[in-house]
């Protein structure tokens, strides 16, 4: 197959923009924040199921 070459990966390779190291902890931290988030908003969903659940006698 022509179009899959070692030359071919090798120019493709080239053409990669790696990310700036702000940009890189710019991004790492929106993704924290946002899992913490996350992780809040599930946890106070099962504090208030488990509440409502002892509140009905489950």
């Amino acid at each position: 197959m022509k179009w899959f070459s070692i030359n071919g990966i090798m120019t493709e390779a080239k053409r990669i923009r790696w990310p700036k190291m702000k940009d890189l902890a710019k991004d790492s931290m929106t993704v924290i924040v946002f899992t913490a988030i996350l992780a809040l908003f599930f946890f106070l969903c099962q504090l208030v199921s488990s509440g409502f659940l002892s509140l009905i006698g489950m």
